[in-house]
């Protein structure tokens, strides 16, 4: 068997025999006290409106176990160096025998100046506590409850020392007497074992940190006891973890930390969750920085406390020295929101403090008396301490305090005031909801229901609502109720569920319409961004609002024009996004709405009808839209035609486009009856070239086309001219001439002649003689 195997042997049996000893009733009675209640965690920041976390149990005597083997540390003379795999084992096999603790570098360094370099005295204890596990340990009667004298212990026990009996750090002569003024406090871990609390009680302590946990192997078996016995004696106390910040990740060791007593709640009788980061005691684990970099001990640090706020709702109190912080993160000021726990073995004070730090919160003072384990002091009178262990202390906790207590219907808190919030914000949960505080908007409650779930989901003040700055305010339209926020607000109405209003132009032009009360009413769903053009847009119950970079925030009202708009494809169609909002009281008592691409008329008559930008568009506007002669559109544009023609129709008329053409207007009338009759751009005339011009001879007017023109006279009606005949008539002046208007269509037969009248003649054609005018 070699010596590591030994080792493990021989500490499985001292354990052992240990644990034996421990069912006896004295220590059975000195390691639980059932009536003190293990701190609960609190809610994460602004927990779910409607539920709440359970408490997690400090684990009973029973659940916290020491490290199942306790092996001796290596023989010095052993030459090898251990594997990298065997340094979390022997890290743990260190900590079941001693372990780390608050103070333990400050300590080595005062007597052998090296943090990494344990003491004679350590080195002895440690000695001590291995051979003490050679043998079977016996504990003598004691009254239950109670701790056996320390003569009994050592003229019982010759070999070592008993698993109950407190070893000092120091030698007894060396103790110190001397404290600082203020509260008294002290910190033990399992080096104290099961510590006389009535005796600290009269010594002046009146506050405890307690050792729970180290890295995320060792879990203190006296914690029960000490945690416990502290709170029994009346003291406030609290719970602290050594960091080992190469054995696991800063949330993992938060959330061992945690799990395994490190809670709070705002009971008044526990202090927040503590971090002990301070020089690494195991030279295997790298130098006194753990071999981390400044960067690195910094994410390490900031990943442990986002966890504890995160499982606790408090960030913790950070233990260390001003050498080590210096050292180790860079001497960074990242911290600084959080209590300071600061060591310096001075009665000239605690010294310079480290960057960030304006003032302490807890000065530990001395490792070697007046108390037990750690001796400590608090900055500030009894009514900060229990304002520190309720969190009433924090800079939103008056304001908060006062706005619950005008608030009952809120019920009882069920955390603590919880700070270091975005903005140097602060919140409370309370069994009806939560009450915010920010320095910028005071305190405002956030009452359950569904405005705060709509809130939640929005991501409470870190989202783009921020901050409450009113209450909950219900009774408006349809029974409805609002809060607003740094960011916006939320409405809510039975029909339309709770809705984010967000700050912005899209919140603007919702307020310029009148909010709930215009024609949009209630949002009916959140602003969705990320659409076409990297616009933006919000349903309401009477519309919508969109809005992108070049068009701003338009309302797209509910009604024909948005089902026009909606049948067109919204912002993705052809019209892409409005640029004006609905405009009414235009003629006839229509209105319109511009877009991107184009514009949508309304009338009671005509229904609404798209003109989308284009050629026929700018036809329309040179006719002077609906006021012109064409009025409304009565349908929207229709390509496709002959030659890839497109046309749109109008209360007076029509717009038809071809490529080789333009945009043309054919109005209502005759000369437009005659092209109908003629089959329109699929008859003989094709698409019109050019607009109707009127006022000529007698009052007429004509519209030419590809193939021809319609001339019209009040006298003789409206008819097409074409081809060979045409020419003819021009020759002769047109309707200026002798022959003056055609009186009705050309007619050909079927022997080939073509005959068409006027007014002062006609025209024949014939292939062997052509055109000829016969005049009257």
């Amino acid at each position: 068997m070699n010596k590591k195997s030994l080792a493990r042997w021989l500490g499985s049996v001292a354990l052992t025999g240990a644990l034996v000893c421990s069912m006896s009733p004295a220590v059975a009675g000195s390691l639980q006290a059932p009536d003190v209640p293990a701190p609960a965690p609190v809610a994460s920041a602004l927990p779910e409106a409607d539920t709440f976390p359970t408490a997690e149990p400090v684990p009973t005597a029973a659940a916290i176990e020491s490290p199942k083997e306790l092996p001796q540390t290596p023989v010095p003379a052993e030459p090898e160096a251990p594997a990298a795999a065997d340094a979390a084992d022997i890290v743990e096999e260190e900590a079941g025998l001693l372990g780390a603790h608050m103070g333990q570098g400050m300590e080595r360094l005062l007597t052998t100046g090296d943090p990494q370099v344990p003491s004679a005295q350590e080195q002895e204890e440690k000695l001590e506590a291995e051979v003490s596990m050679e043998a079977p340990l016996q504990v003598p009667d004691t009254t239950a409850g109670k701790p056996p004298a320390a003569t009994s212990i050592n003229t019982t026990v010759t070999a070592g020392v008993s698993a109950f009996q407190a070893i000092p750090a120091f030698a007894a002569d060396t103790a110190v007497s001397w404290m600082p003024p203020g509260i008294q406090g002290m910190d033990v871990s399992s080096h104290q074992q099961n510590v006389d609390w009535p005796g600290a009680w009269r010594q002046g302590s009146r506050f405890a940190y307690v050792k729970a946990t180290e890295g995320t192997y060792y879990k203190n078996p006296y914690y029960t006891q000490q945690y416990n016995g502290s709170a029994n004696t009346g003291m406030v106390r609290g719970a602290y973890h050594f960091a080992i910040p190469t054995v696991g990740s800063g949330a993992a060791e938060a959330n061992y930390f945690v799990n395994n007593g490190g809670g709070w709640s705002a009971d008044g009788r526990t202090l927040p969750p503590l971090l002990d980061i301070e020089y690494n005691p195991y030279p295997q684990l790298g130098n006194t920085c753990y071999n981390l970099s400044a960067s690195q001990m910094i994410t390490w640090i900031r990943d442990f406390s986002n966890t504890i706020k995160a499982r606790t709702g408090r960030v913790p109190m950070i233990y260390s020295t001003t050498d080590w912080w210096r050292t180790c993160t860079g001497n960074t000021n990242a911290f600084s929101n959080h209590p300071l726990h600061i060591a310096s073995y001075s009665q000239k004070g605690a010294g310079a403090l480290p960057n960030g730090w304006p003032a302490y919160t807890v000065w530990q003072y001395s490792s070697t008396g007046p108390f037990a384990g750690d001796s400590n002091v608090f900055n500030g009178n009894t009514g900060a301490l229990d304002a520190f262990a309720r969190g009433a202390n924090l800079p939103g906790a008056p304001a908060i305090m006062a706005k619950a207590a005008a608030n009952p219907g809120l019920g009882a808190a069920k955390s603590g005031v919880v700070c270091g919030l975005r903005g140097g914000g602060c919140y409370q949960d309370f069994q009806g909801g939560s009450i915010l505080w920010s320095p910028q908007t005071g305190a405002q409650v956030s009452p359950n229901a569904p405005i705060r779930s709509a809130y939640q989901a929005a991501g409470f003040e870190n989202g783009a609502l921020g901050y409450p700055t009113s209450g909950q305010v219900c009774g408006i339209k349809d029974n409805g109720c609002f809060q607003d926020f740094q960011g916006g607000a939320v409405l809510w109405s039975a029909a339309s569920g709770a809705q984010v209003s967000t700050g912005g132009d899209i919140r603007e032009a919702y307020r310029t319409s009148g909010f709930e009360n215009g024609p949009l009413g209630y949002p009916t769903g959140p602003k969705a961004c990320g659409i076409k053009d990297n616009g933006c847009f919000q349903d309401f119950q009477g519309g919508s609002i969109l809005w992108s970079p070049s068009t701003g925030a338009q309302i797209s009202a509910a009604g024909d024009i948005r089902e026009a708009y909606r049948a067109s494809g919204f912002e993705n169609g052809p019209l892409g996004y409005p640029r004006s909002p609905n405009v009414c009281g235009i003629k006839d008592n229509g209105c319109f709405q511009d877009f991107q691409g184009g514009s949508i008329l309304w009338s009671p008559s005509t229904g609404a009808h798209v003109s989308p930008v284009g050629p026929i568009r700018n036809e329309y506007q040179k006719h002077g839209f609906e006021t012109g002669a064409l009025g409304y559109p009565t349908g929207g544009q229709v390509c496709g035609i002959r030659n890839g023609g497109c046309y749109q129709n109008y209360q007076g008329g029509a717009i038809l486009w071809s490529p080789a053409t333009g945009a043309q207007a054919s109005p209502t009338g005759p000369i437009r009856t005659a092209y109908q009759k003629h089959g329109f751009e699929n008859g003989g005339l094709g698409y019109p070239i050019g607009g109707q011009v009127c006022g000529i001879k007698d009052g007429g007017c004509y519209q030419n086309y590809q193939g021809g023109a319609i001339t019209w006279s009040k006298t003789a009606g409206a008819h097409p001219t074409a081809g060979e005949i045409r020419k003819k008539w021009q020759s002769t002046g047109f309707e200026t001439g002798y022959l003056g208007y055609p009186t009705a269509d050309e007619t050909c037969t079927a022997a080939g002649k073509c005959t068409q009248p006027y007014e002062g003649g006609r025209i024949e054609w014939t292939k062997a003689s052509g055109a000829v005018v016969f005049r009257k």
